[in-house]
């Protein structure tokens, strides 16, 4: 994974937010993308998602998501940083609504739960200690690579999957989201900034939600 340059910049490129409202900021667009996926889970048929050929769905999940990325990564204006992050929100709406459907909604509920409590948890350590995680930085992403290929071999290979590689994803996720919001909070406080880190750190929720609730899911 390519260091995120927005995490790179030292100097202002806007009048800066204090220290709360820069959370605040960064708490709604958070928000905005958990809402759109909500909504999204709610009135999009599952059937009409599986039903597109899996290459083209593929093509564009991906397409879609390196151009938000590429958007808010380069972008100093928020407008378009937040249209950048929208364009990882939709397709990143477009898995969870196959995976969730899946589920018992009370099983969601909870998985929703226990991913929230983590996030706070790690959110507070990545506060406390930026460091350690800014350390382990290589570690996260070597290790994450390391699983995709893993994961790769066993379902295509081996036509199986394993629970034990859910809950090293999910651990690798966890010092993201430190990782992420201990960078957040050592950037200029600006809005782009603010919906920037969002937008990293959505991504780092979304794909820490999923594995918990597979977890969660072979458990019951």
């Amino acid at each position: 994974m390519e260091e995120n340059k927005v995490f790179s910049r030292t100097t202002a490129a806007g009048p800066e937010l204090s220290a709360s409202l820069y959370n605040v900021a960064m708490g709604a667009v958070l928000c905005w993308g958990f809402w759109v996926n909500w909504w999204m889970v709610k009135n999009i048929s599952p059937a009409s998602i599986t039903g597109i050929d899996i290459r083209l769905f593929f093509i564009g999940y991906f397409a879609s998501c390196f151009f938000g990325i590429y958007l808010f990564n380069k972008s100093a204006n928020p407008l378009v940083s937040f249209l950048g992050y929208n364009f990882v929100v939709v397709p990143f709406g477009f898995i969870i609504n196959v995976v969730v459907s899946r589920y018992n909604p009370s099983l969601v509920l909870e998985a929703v739960r226990v991913t929230a409590m983590v996030t706070v948890g790690m959110m507070a350590l990545g506060a406390i200690f930026p460091e350690f995680f800014k350390r382990i930085h290589f570690a996260l992403t070597m290790s994450l690579l390391l699983m995709i290929v893993v994961e790769l071999v066993q379902y295509f290979v081996f036509h199986t999957q394993s629970g034990v590689t859910d809950w090293i994803v999910a651990a690798i996720f966890c010092g993201y989201v430190g990782y992420d919001w201990g960078r957040a909070n050592n950037i200029p406080k600006t809005l782009d900034n603010a919906v920037d880190s969002a937008a990293a750190l959505y991504m780092d929720i979304i794909n820490l939600f999923l594995r918990i609730l597979r977890i969660l899911g072979r458990k019951k």
